[in-house]
Order: C-alpha cells, then sequence, then structure tokens
C-alpha cells in the first residue's frame, strides 16, 4: 500500500474556517471520485492554533492506493484533472508538496474518536543515509516513542526510497503521526518519563532543529 500526503496551505486572504469548510465540503465530494482510492483522510489543525500566528502548514490530505501503478492511473484520470482544477478555489498550489510514504504503524491501538492528531514533519541527520535513517526511526525509536503511555496510536510515515531518485530531495524524510484522547492528554504525556526519553533520543537520528508539527483532528472521508 502507497500512501500519498499531500501537505497544503490556503489562499492568501482566505479565512481558516472557510478553507476548512471548503476543504471538507466541496473539495472532498471531487477527491471522492478518484479511481483506485482506497482511504482518503483529511488533517485539519486545530483552530486553537492559530491564535498567535500562522501555522507552516494548513494540514495534509491522506490518499492510499495498493501501489505506484494505480497511483499513476489515478494521477492520469480526468478526475484527478478536476481535482487539481479544484485546488485553486481554496489552496495556495504554489505551496503544495506532495510526499510518498509507506506506513509503519508502532503502536497498533484504535484512534480515539474526537481525539486529536499530532502530525510531526522530520529530516534526518544530513550524515545519515536514508536507509539508516529509516531503520533507526522504526526499529530503535518507534518502540521508545510506543511506550508514552498516553498515546493511543502511532504510526511512521516513510519517505519511499524513489523520492530520492535522480538527486532528489523530498520535503521530508518522513512523518510521524500520535493520536491522543484530547489536548490535555497530550500536555500530560510530555510529563512522563517515556516522553523525556523519546525527546532524547530524536538527536541521534534527526535534524531536531528542521522539526515542526501541526495538532490536528482528522475526517475520514472515504475509508
Amino acid at each position: 500500500m502507497v500512501k500519498a500526503v499531500t501537505i497544503i496551505r490556503r489562499k492568501t486572504g482566505m479565512s481558516v474556517a472557510a478553507f476548512q469548510d471548503y476543504w471538507r465540503g466541496p473539495h472532498a465530494e471531487i477527491v471522492k471520485d478518484l479511481p483506485g482510492l482506497r482511504r482518503y483522510v483529511q488533517s485539519h489543525p486545530l483552530q486553537s492554533g492559530y491564535a498567535k500566528c500562522d501555522l507552516i502548514h494548513d494540514g495534509i490530505a491522506e490518499v492510499w492506493v495498493d501501489d505506484m501503478e494505480s497511483l499513476r492511473a489515478m494521477s492520469a484520470s480526468p478526475h484527478y484533472a478536476a481535482v487539481q482544477a479544484d485546488e485553486e478555489n481554496f489552496i495556495d498550489r504554489a505551496t503544495m508538496a506532495l510526499v510518498l510514504t509507506e506506513d509503519h504503524v508502532i503502536k497498533d491501538d484504535p484512534a480515539p474518536q474526537d481525539g486529536v492528531k499530532a502530525i510531526t514533519f522530520l529530516k534526518r541527520r544530513p550524515e545519515m543515509s536514508v536507509p539508516d535513517f529509516q531503520a533507526y526511526w522504526r526499529e530503535v525509536h518507534g518502540p521508545i516513542a510506543a511506550a508514552i503511555p498516553v498515546m493511543k496510536r502511532y504510526v511512521q510515515s516513510h519517505t519511499r526510497l524513489g523520492g530520492y531518485r535522480d538527486g532528489r530531495t523530498p520535503l521530508y524524510d518522513g512523518i510521524a503521526i500520535a493520536w491522543f484522547d484530547s489536548t490535555d492528554a497530550m500536555r500530560v504525556s510530555a510529563t512522563t518519563e517515556e516522553y523525556v526519553r523519546t525527546r532524547a533520543d530524536e538527536p541521534n537520528f534527526l535534524s531536531v532543529e528542521d522539526m515542526a508539527f501541526i495538532i490536528a483532528r482528522e475526517h475520514v472521508i472515504v475509508d
């Protein structure tokens, strides 16, 4: 299974509320018609996150397909052209980024209904190879982070190796996604020894100064 993560910002001058309403409403209806679509989830940052300033991203769209052949067929379809045309109505397309990933479920509990989703965008240490980064993140760091007691679910989305072909540099080397019952539960997690241990391990494989995150609520459009 391949997951295409589209990272988006809203059009200049558009309010967060209007952007989220359009994305979840009219745009979602168009995306539903894409051929080969297996699952489609939108993650909308909490409105409270904008209290002080704009966020680095206004959300991510996650689209699952069977394989790269299915993704290529989807991209060549008339339905995909309609999706792109509609993006002009609410997305700053000049800042859009697509990261093709493969999911590794580290903590496989159900996502809480009406919970919150911590989405962290990651870049590896520059001297670390992509395979070494992915192995360390999954096999060493994954179990450390999964031990955080109030975290309900934890998925690592690893950028596919094809994204590095011909010297290309993806926007991110991976995206870490963790689910909690609430923002209060997230604050509790930061007081635990397991959280401290998780943060202490990050410099071993991450470019910590390049880390960025959003706190979001997910909307499952197609499941």
